[in-house]
């Protein structure tokens, strides 16, 4: 982590980052969930008749803009709204039955079609690589034609039809990079903020929320597992931004909220193969742990440091508690990840205008303090773990159906920790570095 990056998350925490204590394993007093308390006030009502709906645009442009970012009002919404989501699932399983409304129904459709999508959209088998097929170009542009009128599904329940220009922006970001054909925390944050929209917009509501989890959530993940797997995407940034895996950190956070009470499965249960089993079809933080091992070989200490590390917490109040103070520190407080983020009238915040305004059809590009490296993902692309497994099983653009509806896994960034240390002459296997855990 370099000096911006130290000074980021510093300010993030509001003290002290845990980082610059150099031991492996969490430490174990005074996580609590409440730990972002000021996050968890019910958000403002929906004022549809002030707002002036326009494209999104990226606004964090500078460490500056950053700082401002994370001091506003908009970062407490917003996080608030995943808290809020965080909590709704408490003790729930997967199966759970939850009220599903109308709407909810109509958002599971939309992510049908998309699945109906893929099934449309065959891999490019004229390339071998193990890096991201270019038919997903294909299947995005597909998606792409067709946001309006998936949208419009979505008027008779109180979606202006002004705002589809704002809101499908966020939609079709949430899938992967079209250009670079990968997938990272990012891309999941703006599927979040598609869902925040519905809701300052009063499509759903708060009791909405466990479904907005358990179903509509859970869905994304598992159409997202089919484009990674048909696709291989890669993961986004592979080095420098802290993850728990190659693509996803929240089903993490909510699996983690899924177990918050649970009498007998505890955090180091993740090393118990007949409970993975058996329970990853009700709980996504098992369903994660399932999919890493069915992709990569050894154990979590090597692939999966991180993980490993945090189950060694006693308690998954602990778990969910640091997943929360990780997410704003380690995904909303990084700037390789934030200068990525759109803002529009529902999600506000305005920049310094540091730079040239861009907008999402804007090519790749990164912004870095002054004298910090430029961040290793644009010159040198990582291949997913699921296109490794795929090549080693004799398989292209095959999805493999995982625990639940088609499967679910982990992702986002903040395990691939391994693929920053060195081979062993044992194993052959990359050795991970030490990760202290921000979990207090």
């Amino acid at each position: 982590m370099g000096p911006q990056e130290t000074t980021d998350a510093r300010h993030s925490y509001g003290g002290d980052h845990p980082h610059a204590h150099h031991s492996h394993a969490p430490e174990e007093t005074g996580a609590q969930h409440d730990c972002c308390a000021d996050s968890h006030s019910p958000l403002p009502p929906s004022n549809e008749d002030g707002l002036s709906f326009r494209q999104p645009r990226r606004e964090i442009l500078t460490p500056e803009d950053l700082e401002d970012f994370l001091a506003s009002q908009t970062l407490s919404s917003f996080l608030g709204f995943v808290l809020q989501l965080n909590e709704s699932v408490r003790n729930k399983k997967t199966s759970a039955d939850v009220p599903q409304t109308e709407v909810i129904t109509t958002i599971l459709g939309i992510l049908d079609e998309l699945h109906h999508l893929v099934e449309d959209t065959p891999v490019d088998t004229s390339t071998n690589s193990r890096f991201g097929n270019p038919s997903f170009r294909v299947w995005l542009d597909k998606v792409n034609e067709n946001l309006a009128p998936l949208h419009q599904r979505l008027v008779p329940f109180g979606l202006p039809e002004a705002s589809i220009v704002e809101v499908s922006t966020y939609f079709i970001s949430s899938f992967g990079d079209r250009q670079r054909i990968d997938y990272g925390t990012g891309h999941e944050a703006a599927f979040v903020t598609w869902l925040y929209c519905l809701s300052k917009l009063g499509l759903v509501t708060e009791q909405d929320y466990p479904a907005l989890v358990l179903k509509v959530f859970f869905n994304y993940i598992s159409l997202m597992r089919e484009l990674q797997f048909t696709y291989w995407l890669e993961p986004a940034g592979s080095h420098g931004v802290w993850g728990l895996d190659d693509y996803h950190f929240l089903p993490f956070m909510f699996g983690s909220s899924q177990l918050y009470d649970h009498k007998h499965i505890k955090p180091k249960s993740i090393h118990n193969s007949d409970i993975i089993a058996e329970f990853s079809k009700e709980y996504m933080y098992l369903a994660c742990i399932q999919f890493i091992n069915s992709v990569k070989t050894a154990t979590l200490r090597w692939h999966s440091p991180m993980l490993d590390d945090i189950s060694g917490v006693k308690s998954w109040q602990k778990v969910n508690g640091g997943m929360v103070k990780m997410y704003r520190a380690e995904v909303l407080g990084k700037l390789p990840i934030m200068q990525h983020f759109l803002f529009g009238s529902i999600l506000s915040f305005k920049g310094s205008g540091g730079r040239p305004e861009l907008d999402v059809a804007d090519e790749h590009f990164h912004v870095y303090a002054l004298g910090q490296q430029a961040p290793v993902c644009c010159g040198m692309r990582i291949p997913s773990s699921i296109a490794g497994a795929s090549a080693r099983n004799g398989q292209n653009g095959t999805f493999i159906p995982m625990a639940g509806v088609g499967g679910i896994a982990g992702g986002g960034k903040m395990g691939s920790g391994a693929a920053i240390g060195g081979r062993t002459a044992e194993t052959g296997y990359l050795r991970p570095m030490p990760r202290p855990l921000p979990f207090d």
